[in-house]
């Protein structure tokens, strides 16, 4: 069975703050579930289980998934709490130190 899509807009939206403006984040993310050589990333995709990215690893595109905690979510602001958990616990799994809120 897959997964329930957001509204495409709620998609678009979430796409472009987290590309436009968490970059470094999602590059945390990557590299702690799944491509830690990852230089490069765009989150290219969600729906309610996971979160999408691409990952420049070594001069070729990797697809990394990675579950929302507290999957499956239903509704946009629980898209933000979800990605704020997922950023500081793969912080803490790489050993950085964690950020202040946004």
């Amino acid at each position: 069975m897959s997964a329930e899509r957001f509204d495409a807009a709620v998609v678009t939206g979430v796409l472009a703050h987290m590309n436009g403006d968490h970059l470094d984040d999602s590059l945390d993310i990557v590299r702690a579930y799944g491509q830690p050589d990852a230089t490069e990333v765009q989150m290219i995709d969600l729906d309610t289980e996971v979160g999408v990215w691409t990952a420049l690893v070594d001069g070729k595109d990797r697809e990394v998934r990675v579950p929302w905690p507290g999957a499956p979510l239903s509704e946009r602001p629980q898209l933000r709490v979800a990605v704020v958990e997922l950023h500081t616990a793969a912080r803490e799994k790489l050993g950085l130190e964690p950020v202040a809120p946004h």
